[in-house]
């Protein structure tokens, strides 16, 4: 039997790690969420929710992956054989390939406005970014060629291997993204008027928060780290026994929030300085944001520069929602290449209707949604909070006791109060939470 792959690394699975957590949710959703709900005091309220509910979610995804050293669906058949639990697994691997489906299609946007800003076809004194925008998406043929390359690229990474493809594409992605990132905010913070930006995003304002926004920063809080579907499941089984798992989840946890946090900063002094709203919604990227930078010397570049930083974002994001599906073939030893084009070419097929949603089939709906907006609302709404709250339940009563406390503690000198207190939040607080987040998308709360 082939010897399974493992990291290089501790450093490469951190980064591998941190690059699957910060994607969409970090630098897309985040700020335009965060200027929908009063700024600062939402990003003080999300970075709460973040070490009490998404970082135990997170240890517990790597407690039962490197656990079991297996992937998503093998890890719960071998801790808890002839159950019902293997769902859990199954459910990631159907909540990824959907996930995937759309979640490419913005993916494919990124790409062409990337591609157009390096040309110096987005920045235009006359130019018309909403009608761009919708130009763009109402293509088919720019969205499915978008959708297309968007794919190439995570194959080509995947079909590479843990070590010569996650690992060492992280490793160029995610410095550049740090270094572009560091770039934007120097050049946001100095612009005239920014500091009215600055002090939006780091002065909290408390009397702006509703219960609505406390619940969005509640579900941000772990949909942003990558946990529900159990791809972290798999990425920590390629793990080695001498890393802290602990250690490990709270380097990811605060790169994660390091992340939103430079991302306030290098878009709120950007929409303050030119008089924009931060209330804008999931246009601020691809609308707001270029006449914004439009306005500013050097515009062009500094535009750019972010673009292809949401596009590494974007992608490292997309390796681990492809890994798991892979890993769940290749774990029974077919082969990895013919395993990872074949999944390309279904997940391209799969994001066909999505890719549409804005053009051919516009107009076809279910429950008042385009096929887009429903697999999202699928996805993000039922199957990831189920995700979560299975998994929570999973690691606190069903997986082996000893096997728990021994992955949490192997290579950590932690005392052992930390170990108890993750496993009371694991046992009570993050259930009831992520109850609460789930029953009010619902619209029941």
């Amino acid at each position: 039997m082939r010897e399974r792959e493992q990291w290089s690394s501790h450093l490469g699975f951190i980064l591998a790690s941190a690059g699957a957590a910060i994607g969409l949710g970090a630098i897309w959703k985040f700020p335009y969420v965060t200027g929908m709900n009063g700024g600062g005091a939402f990003f003080l309220i999300f970075v709460f929710f973040t070490v009490l509910i998404g970082l135990p979610m997170l240890i517990s995804e790597f407690v039962i992956g490197r656990g079991a050293g297996k992937e998503a669906i093998s890890a719960y058949q071998k801790l808890a054989p002839n159950s019902q639990w293997v769902w859990i697994g199954r459910l990631g691997v159907v909540g990824c390939f959907l996930l995937l489906s759309f979640y490419s299609v913005v993916g494919g946007w990124v790409l062409i406005y990337s591609v157009l800003s390096l040309t110096g076809n987005v920045i235009d004194e006359s130019a018309q970014y909403p009608a761009l925008f919708e130009h763009i998406i109402g293509s088919p043929l720019i969205t499915l060629s978008g959708l297309a390359l968007f794919l190439l690229l995570n194959v080509l990474v995947i079909a590479s291997g843990i070590r010569k493809g996650i690992e060492k594409a992280n490793k160029y992605l995610m410095p550049l993204l740090f270094i572009f990132f560091i770039i934007l905010v120097i050049r946001a913070v100095t612009l005239d008027g920014a500091v009215e930006g600055v002090r939006f995003f780091l002065a909290p304002d408390f009397s702006d928060i509703t219960a609505e926004g406390v619940l969005y920063a509640l579900g941000q809080s772990f949909f942003s780290l990558a946990v529900g579907f159990s791809c972290m499941v798999t990425y920590s089984s390629y793990l080695g026994k001498t890393v802290s798992i602990p250690s490990s989840a709270g380097s990811v946890a605060f790169m994660n929030i390091l992340v939103s946090f430079l991302a306030g900063l290098a878009i709120f002094p950007v929409v303050f300085a030119y008089g924009l709203e931060p209330t804008e919604g999931p246009g601020l990227l691809f609308i707001v944001l270029p006449s914004a930078f439009e306005q500013m010397p050097l515009g062009g570049l500094f535009l750019s520069l972010f673009l292809l930083l949401f596009l590494f974002a974007t992608l490292t994001s997309s390796f681990s929602l492809f890994e798991i599906m892979i890993s769940a073939f290749t774990e029974k030893g077919t082969a990895r290449k013919p395993v990872t084009w074949t999944a390309g070419a279904v997940v391209f097929a799969a994001g066909i209707p999505a890719a549409l949603s804005s053009s051919t089939l516009q107009h076809v709906t279910l429950f008042q949604k385009t096929v887009f907006d429903l697999t999202d609302y699928l996805v993000s709404n039922i199957m990831l909070p189920l995700g979560c709250l299975f998994i929570a339940l999973f690691v606190s009563f069903r997986m082996n006791r000893a096997l728990v406390k021994e992955e949490f503690t192997l290579g950590s000198s932690l005392s052992p109060v930390w170990f108890s207190s993750w496993k009371f939040l694991m046992a009570w607080v993050v259930p009831f939470t992520i109850v609460i987040v789930f029953l009010s998308t619902l619209g029941f709360i």
